[in-house]
Protein backbone atom coordinates (compact mmCIF):
# COMPACT_ATOMS: atom_id res chain seq x y z
CA UNK A 1 0.00 0.00 0.00
CA UNK A 2 1.16 3.34 -1.04
CA UNK A 3 0.91 6.44 1.50
CA UNK A 4 1.43 10.06 0.50
CA UNK A 5 2.43 12.39 3.57
CA UNK A 6 0.85 15.75 1.74
CA UNK A 7 -2.26 16.12 -0.84
CA UNK A 8 -4.08 19.11 -0.61
CA UNK A 9 -7.31 17.54 -1.78
CA UNK A 10 -9.59 19.54 0.32
CA UNK A 11 -8.48 23.01 -0.71
CA UNK A 12 -8.76 22.32 -4.12
CA UNK A 13 -12.10 21.31 -3.93
CA UNK A 14 -13.09 24.51 -2.20
CA UNK A 15 -10.74 26.84 -4.11
CA UNK A 16 -10.93 26.24 -8.09
CA UNK A 17 -14.52 23.82 -7.36
CA UNK A 18 -12.44 20.04 -8.54
CA UNK A 19 -14.48 17.48 -8.33
CA UNK A 20 -12.02 14.55 -7.11
CA UNK A 21 -14.59 12.02 -6.84
CA UNK A 22 -14.60 12.26 -11.19
CA UNK A 23 -11.32 10.81 -13.25
CA UNK A 24 -8.48 12.42 -13.47
CA UNK A 25 -9.54 12.70 -17.35
CA UNK A 26 -13.02 14.38 -16.67
CA UNK A 27 -11.20 16.72 -14.99
CA UNK A 28 -9.00 17.73 -17.10
CA UNK A 29 -11.83 18.06 -20.00
CA UNK A 30 -13.93 19.77 -18.26
CA UNK A 31 -11.22 22.12 -16.67
CA UNK A 32 -10.09 22.31 -20.68
CA UNK A 33 -6.67 23.84 -19.98
CA UNK A 34 -4.10 23.84 -16.69
CA UNK A 35 -5.68 25.76 -14.64
CA UNK A 36 -4.13 28.94 -13.13
CA UNK A 37 -1.54 28.19 -10.20
CA UNK A 38 -2.58 24.77 -9.69
CA UNK A 39 -1.21 23.24 -13.35
CA UNK A 40 -3.28 20.19 -15.29
CA UNK A 41 -5.06 17.85 -13.07
CA UNK A 42 -3.06 14.64 -11.29
CA UNK A 43 -5.03 13.91 -8.33
CA UNK A 44 -8.55 12.50 -8.16
CA UNK A 45 -10.23 9.50 -6.03
CA UNK A 46 -10.07 6.80 -8.98
CA UNK A 47 -6.39 7.13 -9.57
CA UNK A 48 -5.56 7.04 -6.10
CA UNK A 49 -7.53 3.93 -5.93
CA UNK A 50 -6.39 2.63 -9.02
CA UNK A 51 -2.63 3.41 -7.98
CA UNK A 52 -2.86 1.73 -4.87
CA UNK A 53 -2.73 4.43 -2.51
CA UNK A 54 -4.22 3.44 0.38
CA UNK A 55 -3.78 6.54 2.78
CA UNK A 56 -3.62 10.01 2.30
CA UNK A 57 -2.89 12.61 4.75
CA UNK A 58 -5.32 15.49 3.59
CA UNK A 59 -4.34 18.85 4.35
CA UNK A 60 -6.53 21.82 6.17
CA UNK A 61 -4.44 24.21 3.68
CA UNK A 62 -5.34 28.32 4.73
CA UNK A 63 -3.15 31.06 2.80
CA UNK A 64 -3.24 34.62 4.47
CA UNK A 65 -4.43 37.47 2.60
CA UNK A 66 -0.92 39.17 3.75
CA UNK A 67 1.12 36.11 1.79
CA UNK A 68 4.06 36.63 -0.29
CA UNK A 69 3.31 36.71 -4.00
CA UNK A 70 2.03 33.03 -4.64
CA UNK A 71 1.03 31.05 -7.59
CA UNK A 72 -1.91 29.20 -5.75
CA UNK A 73 -5.21 30.87 -5.92
CA UNK A 74 -5.98 33.59 -2.78
CA UNK A 75 -9.75 34.21 -3.06
CA UNK A 76 -10.03 32.12 0.46
CA UNK A 77 -7.47 34.15 1.76
CA UNK A 78 -7.60 34.95 5.20
CA UNK A 79 -7.08 38.40 7.33
CA UNK A 80 -7.77 37.12 11.04
CA UNK A 81 -7.37 34.22 12.90
CA UNK A 82 -11.60 33.34 13.16
CA UNK A 83 -11.54 33.89 9.34
CA UNK A 84 -8.67 30.79 8.88
CA UNK A 85 -10.46 29.10 11.36
CA UNK A 86 -13.56 29.11 9.25
CA UNK A 87 -11.88 28.40 6.39
CA UNK A 88 -9.65 25.50 8.03
CA UNK A 89 -12.85 24.06 9.25
CA UNK A 90 -15.02 24.03 6.36
CA UNK A 91 -11.99 22.12 4.48
CA UNK A 92 -12.45 19.33 7.35
CA UNK A 93 -15.91 19.04 6.55
CA UNK A 94 -15.22 18.38 3.21
CA UNK A 95 -13.20 15.00 4.36
CA UNK A 96 -16.32 14.53 7.05
CA UNK A 97 -18.74 14.68 4.09
CA UNK A 98 -16.55 12.49 1.70
CA UNK A 99 -16.24 9.63 4.18
CA UNK A 100 -20.30 10.01 4.87
CA UNK A 101 -21.11 10.02 1.78
CA UNK A 102 -18.87 7.36 0.23
CA UNK A 103 -17.79 3.74 1.00
CA UNK A 104 -14.30 3.93 -0.90
CA UNK A 105 -12.77 7.14 1.73
CA UNK A 106 -12.57 7.17 5.41
CA UNK A 107 -11.10 9.51 7.82
CA UNK A 108 -8.55 7.97 9.95
CA UNK A 109 -8.48 9.28 13.58
CA UNK A 110 -7.91 6.48 15.87
CA UNK A 111 -5.59 3.65 15.83
CA UNK A 112 -8.76 1.31 15.42
CA UNK A 113 -9.41 3.43 12.07
CA UNK A 114 -6.24 2.30 10.77
CA UNK A 115 -6.78 -1.48 11.63
CA UNK A 116 -9.82 -1.54 10.02
CA UNK A 117 -9.06 0.08 7.02
CA UNK A 118 -5.25 -2.27 6.82
CA UNK A 119 -7.73 -5.14 7.39
CA UNK A 120 -10.27 -3.95 4.72
CA UNK A 121 -7.77 -3.03 2.24
CA UNK A 122 -5.72 -6.79 2.77
CA UNK A 123 -8.98 -8.36 1.78
CA UNK A 124 -9.57 -6.79 -1.41
CA UNK A 125 -11.34 -3.44 -0.76
CA UNK A 126 -10.63 -0.13 -2.51
CA UNK A 127 -10.40 2.24 0.39
CA UNK A 128 -8.76 5.75 0.82
CA UNK A 129 -8.33 6.53 4.17
CA UNK A 130 -7.30 10.45 4.69
CA UNK A 131 -5.46 11.54 7.95
CA UNK A 132 -6.02 15.24 8.33
CA UNK A 133 -2.78 17.63 8.64
CA UNK A 134 -3.38 20.89 9.27
CA UNK A 135 -0.94 23.35 7.10
CA UNK A 136 -0.34 26.41 8.63
CA UNK A 137 -1.51 26.86 11.95
CA UNK A 138 -3.20 30.06 12.20
CA UNK A 139 -6.45 28.84 12.00
CA UNK A 140 -5.92 27.47 16.02
CA UNK A 141 -7.18 30.82 17.22
CA UNK A 142 -4.99 30.49 20.56
CA UNK A 143 -2.72 27.99 21.43
CA UNK A 144 -5.03 26.65 24.04
CA UNK A 145 -7.73 25.50 20.99
CA UNK A 146 -5.04 22.93 19.92
CA UNK A 147 -6.91 20.28 22.02
CA UNK A 148 -9.98 21.37 20.41
CA UNK A 149 -8.84 20.19 16.78
CA UNK A 150 -7.47 17.00 17.98
CA UNK A 151 -10.62 16.02 19.28
CA UNK A 152 -12.09 17.22 15.77
CA UNK A 153 -10.17 14.73 14.07
CA UNK A 154 -6.79 16.76 13.20
CA UNK A 155 -3.87 14.96 13.66
CA UNK A 156 -0.88 16.63 12.61
CA UNK A 157 -0.08 20.29 12.74
CA UNK A 158 2.54 22.44 10.76
CA UNK A 159 2.51 25.75 12.14
CA UNK A 160 3.98 27.62 8.92
CA UNK A 161 3.65 27.72 5.09
CA UNK A 162 5.10 31.27 5.13
CA UNK A 163 5.06 33.55 8.21
CA UNK A 164 1.96 32.90 10.75
CA UNK A 165 1.15 34.24 14.03
CA UNK A 166 3.67 31.26 15.44
CA UNK A 167 6.53 31.53 13.59
CA UNK A 168 8.66 32.46 10.36
CA UNK A 169 8.15 30.55 7.70
CA UNK A 170 8.81 29.64 3.86
CA UNK A 171 10.19 33.26 2.14
CA UNK A 172 9.33 35.22 5.22
CA UNK A 173 12.28 34.01 7.98
CA UNK A 174 11.76 34.36 11.59
CA UNK A 175 11.86 33.00 15.09
CA UNK A 176 9.26 30.71 16.68
CA UNK A 177 6.62 34.27 18.33
CA UNK A 178 5.92 34.39 21.82
CA UNK A 179 2.33 32.45 21.00
CA UNK A 180 4.12 30.13 18.60
CA UNK A 181 6.36 29.10 21.89
CA UNK A 182 3.26 28.20 23.56
CA UNK A 183 1.72 26.34 20.77
CA UNK A 184 4.84 23.82 20.91
CA UNK A 185 3.65 22.98 24.56
CA UNK A 186 -0.04 22.77 23.57
CA UNK A 187 0.55 20.45 20.30
CA UNK A 188 2.44 18.33 23.13
CA UNK A 189 0.17 18.11 25.28
CA UNK A 190 -2.57 17.26 23.10
CA UNK A 191 -1.17 14.86 21.49
CA UNK A 192 -0.40 16.00 17.74
CA UNK A 193 2.49 15.36 15.92
CA UNK A 194 4.24 18.47 14.14
CA UNK A 195 4.70 18.77 11.00
CA UNK A 196 8.63 21.04 10.10
CA UNK A 197 7.96 21.44 6.96
CA UNK A 198 8.06 25.00 6.02
CA UNK A 199 9.31 26.36 9.11
CA UNK A 200 12.03 28.76 9.04
CA UNK A 201 15.01 27.34 10.23
CA UNK A 202 14.85 29.36 13.39
CA UNK A 203 11.61 28.64 13.81
CA UNK A 204 12.94 24.72 13.22
CA UNK A 205 15.42 24.76 15.54
CA UNK A 206 13.78 26.66 18.40
CA UNK A 207 10.27 23.79 17.98
CA UNK A 208 12.61 20.59 18.27
CA UNK A 209 14.14 22.05 21.78
CA UNK A 210 10.31 23.50 22.87
CA UNK A 211 8.05 20.39 21.51
CA UNK A 212 8.99 16.94 22.79
CA UNK A 213 5.92 15.03 20.93
CA UNK A 214 6.33 13.06 17.65
CA UNK A 215 8.06 14.95 14.81
CA UNK A 216 7.63 14.84 10.62
CA UNK A 217 8.48 16.92 7.64
CA UNK A 218 5.29 15.89 5.62
CA UNK A 219 6.62 17.62 2.42
CA UNK A 220 10.22 18.82 2.22
CA UNK A 221 13.63 17.94 0.47
CA UNK A 222 17.20 18.24 0.50
CA UNK A 223 18.62 21.58 0.83
CA UNK A 224 21.97 20.05 -0.51
CA UNK A 225 20.38 19.05 -3.78
CA UNK A 226 17.65 21.99 -4.50
CA UNK A 227 18.37 25.45 -6.19
CA UNK A 228 19.80 27.89 -3.58
CA UNK A 229 16.50 29.95 -4.59
CA UNK A 230 14.43 27.61 -2.81
CA UNK A 231 17.16 26.67 0.46
CA UNK A 232 14.44 28.20 2.68
CA UNK A 233 11.99 25.88 2.05
CA UNK A 234 14.58 22.63 2.42
CA UNK A 235 15.97 20.87 4.95
CA UNK A 236 19.87 21.39 5.56
CA UNK A 237 21.73 18.03 6.52
CA UNK A 238 21.83 19.04 10.17
CA UNK A 239 18.16 19.57 10.32
CA UNK A 240 18.28 16.03 8.49
CA UNK A 241 20.14 14.06 11.17
CA UNK A 242 18.11 16.11 13.76
CA UNK A 243 15.08 14.89 12.58
CA UNK A 244 16.16 11.32 12.24
CA UNK A 245 17.56 11.63 16.22
CA UNK A 246 13.94 12.40 16.78
CA UNK A 247 12.56 9.11 14.21
CA UNK A 248 11.10 11.71 12.04
CA UNK A 249 9.88 10.57 8.65
CA UNK A 250 10.58 13.61 5.82
CA UNK A 251 8.50 13.33 2.57
CA UNK A 252 9.80 13.69 -0.81
CA UNK A 253 8.19 16.42 -2.92
CA UNK A 254 7.67 14.96 -6.59
CA UNK A 255 7.66 18.94 -7.63
CA UNK A 256 10.81 19.29 -10.40
CA UNK A 257 11.36 22.92 -9.33
CA UNK A 258 12.91 21.11 -6.00
CA UNK A 259 14.10 17.89 -7.40
CA UNK A 260 16.75 19.55 -9.32
CA UNK A 261 18.92 22.92 -8.89
CA UNK A 262 19.28 24.06 -12.42
CA UNK A 263 15.37 23.95 -12.97
CA UNK A 264 14.23 27.28 -14.76
CA UNK A 265 10.94 27.98 -16.07
CA UNK A 266 12.36 26.58 -19.34
CA UNK A 267 12.78 23.50 -18.21
CA UNK A 268 10.55 20.94 -19.53
CA UNK A 269 8.62 18.00 -17.77
CA UNK A 270 10.41 15.51 -19.98
CA UNK A 271 13.85 16.88 -18.83
CA UNK A 272 13.22 15.39 -15.05
CA UNK A 273 12.54 11.72 -14.46
CA UNK A 274 12.43 10.55 -11.22
CA UNK A 275 15.95 9.75 -11.02
CA UNK A 276 15.90 13.04 -9.82
CA UNK A 277 13.94 12.28 -6.83
CA UNK A 278 15.41 9.42 -5.99
CA UNK A 279 18.50 11.41 -5.35
CA UNK A 280 16.71 13.17 -2.63
CA UNK A 281 15.89 9.69 -0.78
CA UNK A 282 19.26 8.48 -0.91
CA UNK A 283 20.54 11.84 0.52
CA UNK A 284 18.28 11.20 3.60
CA UNK A 285 18.94 7.66 3.21
CA UNK A 286 22.97 7.94 3.10
CA UNK A 287 22.09 10.60 6.46
CA UNK A 288 20.19 8.20 8.09
CA UNK A 289 22.12 4.90 7.22
CA UNK A 290 19.07 2.99 6.78
CA UNK A 291 15.63 3.44 4.98
CA UNK A 292 13.80 3.87 8.08
CA UNK A 293 13.04 7.82 7.80
CA UNK A 294 12.12 8.86 4.36
CA UNK A 295 8.73 8.68 2.27
CA UNK A 296 6.68 10.20 0.03
CA UNK A 297 5.11 13.35 0.42
CA UNK A 298 4.54 14.54 -2.94
CA UNK A 299 2.17 17.86 -2.95
CA UNK A 300 0.62 16.90 -6.05
CA UNK A 301 -1.90 19.76 -7.08
CA UNK A 302 -0.21 21.51 -4.29
CA UNK A 303 0.42 25.15 -6.68
CA UNK A 304 1.83 22.85 -9.43
CA UNK A 305 0.04 20.37 -12.01
CA UNK A 306 1.32 17.57 -14.63
CA UNK A 307 3.80 19.34 -16.40
CA UNK A 308 5.78 20.16 -13.37
CA UNK A 309 6.33 16.33 -12.13
CA UNK A 310 8.89 13.79 -13.55
CA UNK A 311 8.52 12.65 -16.73
CA UNK A 312 7.32 8.43 -15.85
CA UNK A 313 4.67 10.56 -13.75
CA UNK A 314 1.20 11.19 -15.53
CA UNK A 315 -1.22 11.39 -12.48
CA UNK A 316 -1.48 10.24 -8.72
CA UNK A 317 -1.95 6.76 -9.87
CA UNK A 318 1.80 6.40 -11.66
CA UNK A 319 2.78 6.52 -7.63
CA UNK A 320 3.98 2.93 -8.09
CA UNK A 321 6.62 3.79 -10.69
CA UNK A 322 8.82 5.60 -7.89
CA UNK A 323 8.38 1.45 -5.95
CA UNK A 324 10.28 0.15 -9.44
CA UNK A 325 12.72 3.15 -9.57
CA UNK A 326 13.97 2.70 -6.16
CA UNK A 327 14.24 -1.39 -7.06
CA UNK A 328 15.97 -0.49 -10.48
CA UNK A 329 18.05 1.57 -8.04
CA UNK A 330 19.71 -1.25 -5.78
CA UNK A 331 17.24 -0.97 -2.92
CA UNK A 332 15.83 -4.05 -1.54
CA UNK A 333 12.17 -4.45 -1.76
CA UNK A 334 11.23 -4.39 2.37
CA UNK A 335 13.34 -1.02 1.77
CA UNK A 336 11.38 0.38 -0.84
CA UNK A 337 8.09 -0.68 0.41
CA UNK A 338 9.33 1.62 3.68
CA UNK A 339 9.67 4.42 1.61
CA UNK A 340 6.45 3.75 -0.16
CA UNK A 341 4.43 3.57 2.88
CA UNK A 342 5.56 1.32 5.48
CA UNK A 343 7.33 4.36 7.06
CA UNK A 344 4.46 6.77 7.44
CA UNK A 345 2.37 3.51 8.52
CA UNK A 346 4.97 2.76 11.48
CA UNK A 347 4.62 6.94 12.04
CA UNK A 348 0.66 6.60 12.53
CA UNK A 349 1.01 3.02 14.71
CA UNK A 350 3.27 5.00 16.88
CA UNK A 351 1.35 8.29 17.13
CA UNK A 352 -2.69 8.33 16.42
CA UNK A 353 -4.55 7.72 19.66
CA UNK A 354 -5.65 4.06 21.17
Amino acid sequence: MIIDGHEDLAFNIMTIGRDITQSVAAIRTREDQPHPGVGTCTVALPELLIGDVGLVFGTLFTIPASAAPSALPSDHGYHTADEAHTVALAQLQIYRDLAANRDDVRLIAMRADLRTLLADRAEGAAVLGVVPLMENADPIRVPEEAAWWQAQGVRIVGPAWQATRYCGGTRQPGPLTDVGRTLMGELARAGLTLDVSHMAEESFWQALDLFDGAVIASHSNCRALASATYADRHLSDAMIRALIERDAVIGVVLFNRFLIADYTSETTKDAVTLDAAIRHIDHICQIAGDARHVAIGSDFDGGFGREHIPRELDSVADLHRLGDSLRAAGYSQSDADAIMGGNWLRTLERTLPV
